[in-house]
């Protein structure tokens, strides 16, 4: 673990009159809904993106109901954002409808049967994590003092844009705002020993390995005048621990990762859970899709 310390000028001073940063923070998350008990994390890697983004989303609203369920100091607030991390192109609408036709006021030009290759190469992982919620905590719903990123298979799966992720996440830091990392896959050739060396590079040049029987990554950074990371290794099997969250310096609050990804794996369908523990996804007949 590496420790080090930044006061947000305007946000620390109010934030020392809340008691619940003082110490344990006031967590009243209703979890009614649920039996709250152990339950080790799924393994997503193996599953389609597309089910890991419909639970991302549903983690996401789940840590932001917790966290202003009396987790935060009055004038602080966590909201779901979508991530606009990269540029946008404008978007040229084509009428889908007439396959295999060009569109009416084309001039005959533009083609809609689909090319003919000997190889097709095709991902949407990048467009997922394009439209993945990250949860942000804001002062007056205005200023960014800490964000909380859900990691996406998306965000690893290409050289280009696990760069573009650790270049946000450092500018982030570099800027003073507080950022929690989860990540729940395992890491790539890209990232070795996970997400956390490569962001911390950005800040600044050390060594760091992960334990050879933990290879997943939950790390929070405080965004401090010298900064710190606190990194807790995983793996499949674990429970997930609470996590800090800091809205300043030397001050955070606990994130229940493990009470609203329980909430989050309640609220998902009975088929869609099966697929995720078993690892085998359903096997539909040509009259189940007709239907």
């Amino acid at each position: 673990m590496i420790i080090a310390r930044l006061t947000l000028s305007g946000v620390a001073g109010r934030l020392r009159r809340f008691p619940s940063l003082q110490g344990e923070p006031a967590y009243r998350y209703n979890t009614s809904n649920y039996e709250v008990s152990v339950m080790p994390f799924h393994n997503w890697a193996r599953m389609p993106a597309g089910m890991y983004h419909t639970f991302h989303q549903m983690w996401s609203l789940q840590i932001m109901i917790a966290l202003n369920s009396g987790l935060l100091p009055k004038g602080i607030s966590a909201i779901v954002e979508p991530r606009v991390d990269r540029w946008e192109p404008d978007v040229i609408a084509v009428d889908r409808k007439r396959k295999g036709k060009s569109t009416e006021d084309d001039g005959d030009l533009l083609i809609l049967d689909p090319p003919k290759t000997q190889m097709v190469f095709r991902t949407d992982s990048d467009v997922l994590a394009d439209r993945a919620n990250r949860v942000v905590v804001k002062y007056h719903l205005g200023r960014t003092i800490a964000i909380i990123e859900l990691l996406s298979p998306g965000n690893k799966d290409s050289r280009g844009r696990l760069k573009a992720f650790v270049r946000k996440i450092g500018e982030f830091i570099q800027k003073g705002v507080h950022v929690l990392i989860v990540d729940l896959f395992p890491p790539t050739s890209r990232d070795p020993e996970g997400i956390h060396p490569l962001i911390w590079d950005e800040i600044k040049d050390d060594t760091f390995e992960l334990p050879a029987d933990k290879d997943r990554t939950l790390v929070s950074y405080e965004a401090s005048w010298d900064k710190v990371a606190y990194v807790q290794p995983i793996a499949l099997g674990d429970s997930l621990p609470d996590m800090p969250l800091f809205l300043a310096e030397g001050k955070h609050v606990k994130v229940p990762l493990e009470a609203t990804y329980q909430s989050a794996w309640a609220n998902c369908p009975e088929e869609f859970r099966e697929a995720v523990e078993t690892g085998v996804l359903p096997q539909f007949e040509e009259d189940d899709e007709a239907e």
